[in-house]
């Protein structure tokens, strides 16, 4: 009796690892792992509801399926390793060929300081690349603008029946037959004005010399011997080097171009990966709703694109057509010139308007006249007519917004700043009005 009462504690600490009987073998033996492999004869395990295929308690491990590790398929050995070489992994989820993500660190004070520190060198050398590559990071700005707002022509020619590739070489071809055409109307203009210019400064020269008032404030002000002293080495280098710095500055702008082409038409290329890989990096409760709102986004930078491509045109074509009305010379390029100060937010269609009629009143008075007259009257129907028709059905930003925008753009970045600052109001004002404004209301 006593012996009885001792041997069959109710808690047992050691009772976990007994094996546990199995309730298909009448005789109550526990059931070890040696009863699984297959023997010469028939055993209890031998039975039809073994043999049949699984039952009620039987989980995918019993069909061979990836189950818990260490399950064995129908040849005796594991399967999981098996089945984990026939699948091919997706496109974003990790292979599984490095092993099994260990168990997280435990924190301690040493390793919350430790990376701590860690995450303050880290911060500071973020903070000295993006100030030494600023330059690098505003062309890649550009050529990701101009991406998205060309990527709406790729997929149009793509529903055409047109292949990925084709309809970016064509969209490219196409951006660099007007960039080309641009320069053609600009060039030949400039180099000439400028030839006649050299070619016709002695004869200013003897003018001034002839000039009385002239040659009375060159007495005396002492003019030619200022000029004989600084007619030395230091100023002729001084000259040297800004002939240099005048090259570099030419050769510069043109890396920069090419650099922003490339970049543009990589961005145009793979366009679609970058998208789904951005998308990806959220959160997958989160990635439908960041989804929609981020297509929502690039439609708005894309209609604005083609918007301002298309106010920018008809303020060119309109300034050819009074331009050869009026007499005007060079009359395509004046237009290339307008056209191209027109996507400046703000200011652009000003600064044009201010080249042509300075044209205007170097060719006549009465011309220029003319000019001054022919931009006010188009500037306000473009403000009232046109911009509002185009524009504010695909991007609606509030004109405070938008001239704020701009201005903080042209003090940050200058003429690019300017560009992209409408496309970036309004994509802030539709995460504001469907994000933030949402979740305040919700507190």
């Amino acid at each position: 009796m006593s012996q009885e009462g001792s041997a069959a504690p109710d808690d047992d600490p050691l009772d976990a690892l007994h094996p546990e009987p199995d309730p298909a073998d009448p005789s109550g033996r526990p059931r070890h792992a040696a009863d699984d492999e297959p023997t010469g004869g028939p055993g209890p395990a031998d039975s039809p509801a073994a043999t049949a295929g699984p039952g009620p308690a039987d989980g995918p491990t019993a069909t061979g399926s990836p189950g818990a590790e260490g399950d064995p398929g129908p040849a005796g050995r594991p399967v999981l390793a098996e089945v984990a070489t026939e699948t091919e992994p997706a496109e974003f989820e990790p292979s599984g060929r490095f092993g099994v993500p260990g168990r997280p660190l435990r924190r301690s004070s040493f390793l919350i300081g430790f990376t701590g520190a860690l995450g303050v060198l880290l911060a500071y050398a973020v903070f000295l690349g993006v100030r030494n590559s600023v330059g690098i990071l505003v062309l890649v700005v550009i050529a990701l603008f101009l991406a998205v707002g060309l990527h709406p022509a790729v997929g149009r020619l793509r529903r055409w029946g047109l292949p990925h590739g084709l309809a970016v070489a064509v969209v490219t071809l196409t951006v660099l037959l007007l960039i080309v055409g641009g320069l053609l109307a600009l060039v030949p203009p400039v180099v000439t004005q400028s030839g006649q210019f050299i070619e016709h400064l002695p004869g200013y020269v003897d003018d001034l010399r002839r000039n009385p008032t002239v040659n009375d404030l060159i007495e005396r002000y002492d003019v030619m011997q200022r000029v004989q002293s600084a007619a030395n080495a230091d100023t002729i280098g001084r000259a040297l080097g800004g002939v240099l710095g005048g090259a570099q500055l030419i050769f510069g702008t043109i890396f920069r171009a090419l650099t922003v082409l490339v970049l543009t038409i990589y961005f145009l290329a793979y366009f679609d990966k970058l998208r789904d890989l951005g998308y990806a990096l959220v959160p997958r409760s989160r990635r439908q709703r960041v989804r929609l709102i981020g297509d929502e986004i690039l439609t708005r930078v894309g209609a604005y694109m083609v918007g301002a491509l298309t106010i920018a045109v008809l303020a060119g074509a309109s300034t050819f057509v009074f331009a050869l009305v009026v007499g005007l010379p060079y009359p395509f390029a004046l237009a290339v010139v307008v056209a191209v100060t027109d996507l400046i937010p703000q200011i652009g269609a000003t600064l044009g308007a201010v080249v042509v009629t300075l044209v205007g009143l170097a060719t006549d008075l009465p011309v220029g006249i003319a000019c001054l007259a022919f931009f006010l009257v188009y500037q306000q129907v473009e403000n009232y007519l046109i911009y509002p028709k185009i524009m504010r059905r695909a991007v609606s930003v509030n004109e405070v917004a938008a001239l704020l925008a701009a201005l903080l753009g042209v003090s940050l970045l200058g003429v690019v700043g300017a560009l992209i600052a409408i496309p970036t109001v309004a994509a802030l004002q539709l995460i504001l009005r469907e994000v933030v404004l949402p979740r305040q209301e919700s507190r």
